[in-house]
Order: C-alpha cells, then structure tokens, then sequence
C-alpha cells in the first residue's frame, strides 16, 4: 500500500515532531519508534510510555436486550459484566477460529462499546452485523475517536496530575466517561503491557491537547517496537500473527475467556467437538538457552530432525535480555521444560517450552 493511500492518526503532525519513524501497520502510517525500542519499552516498564492507538476500530452497540445479543456473538459471558466495566473476548467463526480478539466495555446497562483490532473493523462490522436484531443498533464511530494508552508504574501519579480534581479513575478493566470540549472521552483501566494503565479513547479535536499534557508530565511517547516487545514479554497473542481463523481459543491456551457453559455462541459446536476430540496443539512459550540472534516469527522449530512448529511471534526481551518467542507445538512438546531448537539461517539453536508470562513486572 502507497504511503498516499495510508491512513493518518489525528496525532500525525505530533508523531513527526517528536522524530517518529512511521510505517504501515494494518493499512495506517504509525510509529514504529521514536528513540529506539528499547528505551522505550524500559520507559514503560520504569516509568510511563505513550502509545497512539487511534488505528483501533470503536463499535457501540446499543438497544433493549444488547446483552442477549452480544452474548450470543461473543465467547466471554456478557451477562456477567456489570455497567462500568470490561473483559477480553473473541468473536469466532463457525469452525471456531479466530475472527478477532477484542475488549468489550459495558457502558450501561443497554450500551456497549468494542474495541476491535485496526485490520479487523470491516469484518468485525460485518460479522455482527449480519445477526443484528430488530432494535438493536451498531455503530461504527472509528474515524471519529482518537486513542491514547499510557502504560507504566507511574501512570496513576500522572493521570491524577493531568486531571486534577476530576473524576475518579477507574479500577482495574473499569471504565469511566470523561467530558471533552468536543465530546465524551471513554477512559479505560485494561492495557497490553502488562503494567498500570489507562486507554483514552476521544473525540479527534481533543487528541492533540491531552497529547501535549501527557508530553509535559514527562510522559515517553513510544512506538509498535516497544509495544510487540512488551506484549510478547507478558505472553499476549497478536491477531494475525499468534491468533488466526484456523486457530481456536483451545490451541491458543485463552479458554479462559469461553464461556462454554451459555447456551450458544457462534463456533461453540466446533470447539465442544474439538474439547471431546482433544487438542492436537497448543500455543508454546519458547526461551533461548545460548546466545544467539535474537527470536523471529517465520522460524522453524525442531524436535531432533523433526519440524515441530513455526515461530509465531518471538523479541530478544529487553528486560530478560535473552530470545523469546510462541509457537503452536504438538501434546506433550508444549508442555514447560522440553528441549528444542530454533532454525535462524541453517543453524540451530537450543530453545526451552516454558510457562507463560515470560516477565512478571515487579508489582505483581
């Protein structure tokens, strides 16, 4: 895709004073880096990084019985989650792969908001869509919000300083409705890091102020490097790489966040075949034990002179200072402590399965 064709974030004119290197990223022009990806990600880790995440798509539901419905297309139980809160689910398809990983905040009883992977808004759109009952309505408001997360141990102090004698934050997975000057801000407690934090999705107008506070508080401002590297390090799949539509929440190790007890959900017959069947693989952690060059997705692993699996994602972690990285493996090679190896460019590398989060931050 042209750099002409790419979508811009309201926050592009900051991104390029503040020295950002820009790239294509599900078909917008984002930050990669701005110092470099590892003074970013020890930001985060010691202090408090910015992340620009306007590419993710914002979807509302609203509507008398929302609940029931979003129930029945999504996997996590939507009856459980009280108003001002929020939870991690997945819309599935009918084989019960992966259409998308998403946050579902319950901003009243009868109205929803879905924050959806960039690349995945038209087919998310599309998918609930074609099941929407009468009086219920959907609304696509993406190019209309801007979203900011900031993420790190010093994130509360800075928050509180920004909005003196404002609202309460929320608490963990809450959610809380903010007053802008040119509408409702939607400020969030969940994260991808793995630290404390907060997700502010506002109205485009508002974007470049809060910025510029945030800047002022002493706020890093970080790239996509920082934030795969983070994310990785805490074991968190990515859409497209680590989660796929042939990968079921079984093989990916989130049947946490399946409610297999409702009634139905759409892909819930494939996976109580697939529980009955058993799983063939799962989703590994994987640790270099040499030096060696740092982890890859595409690589190949081997069990002896057998190919076990492909990397699906992998980082050399900055805050492990060794290769890090998940592959979908076979029964028993998935379990913690088996012996592999990496292929990087006809050599091999010694790596161990290993239980994920690969880093646990200090404070929990």
């Amino acid at each position: 895709m042209s750099i002409e064709s790419l979508h811009e974030s309201p926050l592009q004119a900051a991104h390029l004073a503040a020295g950002a290197r820009l790239i294509d990223f599900a078909g917008w022009n984002m930050p990669v880096q701005y110092a470099g990806i590892l003074p970013e990600h020890r930001a985060v880790r010691a202090g408090c990084g910015m992340f620009d995440i306007s590419h993710m798509g914002q979807l509302f539901v609203s509507g008398n019985e929302a609940d029931a419905w979003l129930n029945r297309q999504l996997t996590n139980d939507v009856a459980a989650l009280a108003p001002g809160m929020a939870h991690y689910t997945f819309i599935l398809n009918e084989h019960g792969g992966f259409i998308d990983d998403l946050l579902l905040y319950r901003l009243t009883d009868e109205r929803f908001l879905l924050l959806v992977n960039a690349s995945k808004v038209t087919e998310d759109e599309g998918a609930l869509k074609s099941t929407l009952q009468d009086g219920l309505e959907l609304r696509n408001a993406s190019d209309a919000y801007a979203g900011l997360a900031i993420q790190g141990p010093d994130t509360t102090h800075i928050a509180r300083a920004v909005w003196p004698g404002g609202p309460g934050l929320p608490q963990r997975n809450g959610v809380i409705t903010l007053p802008m000057p040119h509408g409702d801000a939607f400020v969030c407690r969940t994260g991808y890091t793995g630290e404390d934090g907060f997700e502010i999705f506002l109205p485009n107008e508002d974007a470049q102020t809060l910025w510029e506070q945030l800047i002022a508080s002493g706020v890093t401002p970080c790239g996509l490097g920082a934030r795969d590297t983070l994310r990785l390090e805490m074991g968190y799949p990515l859409n497209g790489s680590d989660l796929s539509d042939t990968r079921t929440p079984l093989e990916a190790g989130l049947s946490f966040f399946v409610s297999m007890n409702k009634p139905s959900f759409v892909g819930k017959d494939a996976l109580v075949a697939q529980t009955s069947q058993g799983v063939n693989e799962r989703l590994a952690g994987l640790v270099m034990t040499s030096k060696g060059p740092p982890l890859r997705a595409g690589y190949a692993v081997h069990d002896g002179e057998t190919k076990v699996g492909t990397l699906t994602s992998g980082c050399l972690s900055p805050s492990l200072g060794h290769g890090i990285g998940m592959a979908y493996l076979p029964g028993d090679l998935a379990k913690p402590s088996r012996e592999l190896e990496v292929v990087i460019r006809d050599r091999r590398f010694p790596v161990t399965t290993v239980k994920k989060p690969f880093y646990r931050p200090p404070s929990t």
